[in-house]
């Protein structure tokens, strides 16, 4: 199936539009696409009439160009007809906002929406889904613009069978302003599935990593998910529920899913070189570092902190998670002892971890950075910044963050998580250097650099 015009659609026809009720689902969509998108958008109801001034078609033959995408918000008994009418229009693709299907007991419903599909080789996306968020093309997300994140633009593209994990999964990467260039709720999945946007996510210039929340796979499609995840030429991070008896439950209620066997799933990813994310943090500590620089084979780590509480926990830390504190030389000590400030010379331990300790001031961070940017025993630094050490300003973020640039060498930083540091973040994090707020979170952000 080809998805490009469902992923990138010039025009929009939303079925389900209401004279009404402005707050269905297909108003929303509707009315934030048609103001706010470069899609042209149509709305579609039977009654026809009009919506704000605008026309609403009686059905797609109405509407004068042809139609990349059809937006269902449609009674589920209505669905297959009007995916019937679709393609008769040869519109492009479809996504079924409408629930209804095997997640609510109609498993007849939904093989007849797929039979349709398949025998047209016509792409769905849904049923039982939130939508494509595509910008500057499409938001089809039924939920109204002023109460949603908009993401920065970036090259992350994101799949979730759930809407609500995605939407949350928005929310907290735009927190960490990771940018998003594409986000798809694949719902029920009775026809385009996870494999399908991945493989075509994967040959997109514009998409740099692929982020994917999964429940299950539907039956078959888990060995040929990870046989596609081996050849990815992009990352893949992955974060999956189902993983307990009780979570499977869960699934099965929510989407119709199979969850399958965690343990030889988790094993399968580990063997194809993708990265499974625990929780909601890890996959978002990941997506961060994998969106400011590419895998490149981290496994030696330079920890420079100004507390050594703090080096202490990150070298546990990096133990656990099988990177090494590489061992510097004694004369790499003494020619960077020489580039400190004589309060912090005296005092500063220059083993890995480097403690410049609390006297240091934006100087001795910057130049032990720049230090260690130059030598090739040292794959990552690992920077615990304390914006509570007094000698310290927010100009240290963009003076590091441009030494990075100019060496290409991954810096990954700890701060607070405290309103008032925002300052210090948006230094490092503007110049393309990712932040964590626990020293947990930036040690997963150098393992997801370890490559495949």
């Amino acid at each position: 199936m080809d998805l490009h015009r469902l992923l990138a659609p010039r025009t929009v026809a939303v079925f389900g539009v209401s004279k009404s009720n402005p707050f269905h689902p297909a108003n929303v969509i509707y009315t934030k696409n048609h103001l706010r998108y470069q899609a042209r958008t149509f709305a579609i109801n039977p009654s026809g009439g009009d919506l704000f001034g605008e026309r609403i078609y009686r059905n797609i033959a109405e509407v004068p160009e042809p139609v990349d995408l059809a937006v269902l918000a449609v009674r589920a008994d209505l669905v297959p007809a009007t995916l019937l009418e679709c393609i008769a229009a040869k519109v492009g693709g479809a996504v079924v906002i409408s629930g209804g299907f095997a997640e609510n007991g109609r498993a007849d419903l939904q093989e007849e929406l797929a039979r349709i599909a398949h025998e047209h080789d016509f792409p769905v996306i849904g049923p039982n889904c939130l939508g494509i968020y595509a910008p500057p093309f499409i938001d089809a997300f039924f939920l109204p613009h002023e109460r949603l994140v908009e993401p920065r633009p970036g090259r992350l593209a994101l799949i979730s069978q759930s809407g609500g994990i995605l939407v949350d999964l928005m929310i907290e990467l735009t927190r960490e302003r990771v940018g998003v260039v594409k986000a798809i709720s694949i719902g029920n999945k009775a026809v385009v599935d996870e494999v399908d946007l991945i493989a075509e996510l994967d040959r997109d210039p514009a998409v740099g990593l692929i982020g994917l929340y999964l429940e299950g796979f539907k039956e078959g499609r888990g060995r040929v998910f990870v046989e596609l995840a081996r050849k990815l030429t992009k990352p893949l991070v992955v974060l999956k529920s189902g993983k307990t008896p009780g979570g499977s439950r869960a699934v099965s209620s929510h989407t119709a899913s199979l969850a399958g066997d965690y343990a030889v799933f988790g094993q399968a990813l580990r063997e194809a070189g993708v990265w499974e994310a625990r929780d909601e943090g890890e996959f978002v500590a990941y997506a961060e570092a994998l969106s400011c620089y590419a895998q490149r084979s981290v496994r030696n780590v330079l920890v420079l902190t100004a507390s050594g509480g703090h080096g202490a926990m990150a070298a546990d830390c990096c133990y656990q998670r099988g990177l090494s504190l590489v061992e510097v030389p004694p004369d790499d000590r003494k020619a960077l002892a020489e580039q400190l400030g004589p309060s912090v010379k005296a005092i500063a331990a220059l083993t890995n971890p480097v403690d410049l300790t609390g006297s240091a001031t934006d100087n001795d961070f910057f130049a032990a950075a720049r230090f260690f940017m130059t030598k090739p025993y040292v794959d990552c630094i690992l920077l615990l910044m304390l914006p509570y050490v007094p000698g310290l300003t927010s100009d240290v973020g963009a003076r590091i963050a441009l030494a990075a640039r100019e060496t290409k060498k991954p810096v990954i930083v700890y701060i607070p998580h405290v309103e008032k540091y925002e300052i210090y973040v948006e230094a490092f994090e503007d110049n393309g250097v990712p932040v964590s707020h626990s020293v947990e979170g930036a040690v997963f952000m150098a393992e997801s650099l370890k490559g495949r």
